[in-house]
């Protein structure tokens, strides 16, 4: 079989999943997530040895740390896909949700319910994370899935799915439900991606060159977001404590993440006594710095920052530093580099807090917390299936409800159109 037929095959399946999902109940679907959490977590040992093969393969191909960290699992992380899908099983269903209704003169009584998209195709690199959290969301909110993960987490993908789709059919759920494109040959994205009238969306998760081949190639509508270039604001009026934290965690203690810092900014007014203590504490924890020549006057011996830096997504530990007048020139900053992600201010001044919410435009703006934090568990939404900047549809942490669409429902006695 070829491969055009292999992927066609493969979404007619999904087809049949998602048609199937319609009749499933919400206690059916929590039931499922539940024993899915408890199958993982039983399987931890057999999902560590196929991942290793794949991070062996990783190292073979020369592929960098930051992409390596995010392939890995381990005991932790894979507890925390399995409370992810527990948590998901929490939440509220939002399938079938009537979200407004209205009366017309006429009698009849108009409103919207949530429904779902149909069948979603994810195609994401590295992180085998993504498998469980996607399956979660899509069968939490009716929609079959289908899942596409890089060759270089080949093996923990397909162990994942395996037990996630033996679990399926155990409670009587389509296992079209949950399915796994397990060709590593670029054809089979392009294959999937023509797929219109099947699919219903795609959601690409990955570095920038595979969103932008994705957004190109697609015939199927696509949410995503191209690349994480995200800042934190030292105000002039912040907690330097608090900043120092907020700053050091949105660098360090994950740079892999579309959702870390890649440029801070700092306030002239109180640059001297915030940058040398915390860009020592930076380069303590092995970052390199890149800073603007005030930054590089008050802590001498660092690089310069070129103009093309500050564009850069460096999922590294590589940090941009540039001292501003204020933050409006903060801002200025941002509307020009940030790709729109996630930026954040740190201070006790109310007053510009309140604007830099209302004006800097990205998926999500914080306030005296770190960048890290935009994303679907911490918000609370159980897991999440991507980070979208796009303003249509949804923006930001993609839960349940973003994977839902509407309908319009009409309630009638008998009324026609005169």
């Amino acid at each position: 079989m070829d491969i055009k037929q292999f992927v066609l095959n493969k979404a007619k399946e999904a087809k049949e999943g998602a048609r199937s999902l319609a009749k499933t109940s919400a206690r059916q679907k929590n039931s499922a997530l539940i024993k899915m959490a408890e199958a993982l977590k039983n399987r931890t040992e057999e999902l560590i040895s196929e991942n290793r093969k794949d991070i062996e393969y990783a190292g073979e191909k020369g592929l960098s740390k930051a992409l390596i960290d995010r392939l890995t699992l381990n005991e932790k992380r894979i507890n925390e896909m399995a409370q992810g899908l527990v948590e998901v099983s929490q939440l509220p269903d939002p399938v079938g949700e009537v979200t407004r209704m209205w009366q017309r003169p006429n009698g009849m009584t108009v409103g919207k319910m949530r429904v779902p998209i149909g069948v979603i195709g994810i195609i994401y690199e590295a992180r085998p994370n993504v498998t469980a959290d996607a399956t979660s969301l899509c069968l939490k909110a009716g929609n079959a899935v289908i899942l596409r993960g890089g060759s270089e987490a080949i093996n923990s993908n397909r162990e994942i799915v395996n037990i996630l789709r033996a679990v399926a059919k155990s409670e009587g759920i389509h296992e079209g439900a949950i399915t796994f494109i397990d060709i590593p040959d670029r054809e089979a994205i392009m294959e999937l991606l023509k797929l219109e009238g099947i699919v219903d969306l795609i959601i690409p998760r990955g570095g920038e060159g595979l969103i932008r081949a994705v957004t190109e190639n697609s015939r199927i509508p696509v949410l995503k977001h191209y690349k994480g270039v995200c800042h934190v604001f030292v105000d002039r009026d912040a907690d330097l404590i608090m900043a120092e934290e907020i700053c050091f965690n949105a660098k360090v203690q994950r740079p892999g993440t579309c959702n870390a810092m890649e440029t801070m900014l700092v306030d002239e007014a109180i640059a001297e006594g915030f940058l040398p203590k915390m860009l020592k504490r930076l380069e303590d924890a092995g970052v390199e710095l890149r800073g603007c020549p005030k930054t590089i006057s008050i802590y001498p011996d660092i690089n310069e920052a070129k103009e093309e830096d500050f564009y850069n997504e460096y999922l590294d530990l590589i940090l941009n530093v540039r001292v501003v007048k204020d933050m409006e020139d903060a801002m200025d900053h941002i509307a020009k580099y940030s790709s729109a992600h996630s930026d954040a201010i740190v201070t006790m001044n109310y007053d510009r807090a309140m604007r830099f919410l209302r004006e800097v435009d990205s998926s999500a703006v914080l306030v005296n917390a770190s960048t890290r934090l935009n994303d679907g568990f911490q918000f609370g939404l159980g897991a999440e299936i991507g980070i979208s900047t796009d303003k249509i549809h949804a923006r930001g942490p993609m839960g349940l409800e973003e994977l839902t669409c509407t309908k319009f429902i009409v309630l009638g006695s008998g009324q026609i159109r005169e």
